[in-house]
């Protein structure tokens, strides 16, 4: 009985992580999109990390 209430609260546990990722990942716009080019226009360019601004210049100039 221990071992399977142990198991039931890992599995919980895991279930509870990948649903709080799976909320947080689906906050923000695939990069690319044109939501994803207009909210980096509206980010101070000096916040951009060297990914953004290779997909900025990548996606939304070319």
């Amino acid at each position: 009985m221990k071992l399977q209430n142990k198991f039931t609260r890992k599995m919980a546990t895991v279930f509870s992580v990948l649903m709080i990722a799976g909320v947080v990942s689906a906050c923000s716009p695939e990069v690319g999109s044109e939501e994803w080019c207009a909210d980096l226009k509206e980010k101070p360019k000096g916040d951009w990390t060297a990914n953004e601004a290779a997909d900025f210049a990548k996606h939304c100039l070319f």
